[in-house]
């Protein structure tokens, strides 16, 4: 029952449509937070609280580079999750359904 428990908190997680946008991103490149702020037109502690969220249930990982922090997937050993990414659009979609097609962002 607590497998059934995980599966179900980590799924309540794709329910926002921020975290699946930016699960959907993620499962073609990796992205520092400085890129997720400029895309989202969120503050970065905004755009942090949704990644901790998802890095708490191991559906990502961190890396950390001098001040910025890049995120990737870690969904390995949840296949539901590839599974929901798999019906997913493509970052070039999202990224023009957010008016965003040409993100030049340079973390410092």
């Amino acid at each position: 029952m607590k497998e059934l428990s995980n599966i179900a908190d980590n799924l309540k997680l794709l329910g926002d449509k921020t975290r699946l946008a930016i699960l959907t991103l993620l499962k073609e490149r990796e992205w520092c937070v400085c890129e997720f702020v400029e895309i989202f037109d969120m503050s970065q502690p905004a755009i942090s609280q949704h990644l901790r969220k998802l890095k708490a249930q191991g559906i990502v990982k961190e890396d950390k580079r001098g001040q910025w922090v890049y995120y990737s997937l870690h969904i390995e050993d949840k296949p539901y999750i590839q599974a929901v990414l798999d019906q997913m659009p493509d970052s070039k979609t999202i990224l023009s359904q957010l008016n965003k097609s040409q993100i030049n962002i340079v973390c410092e």
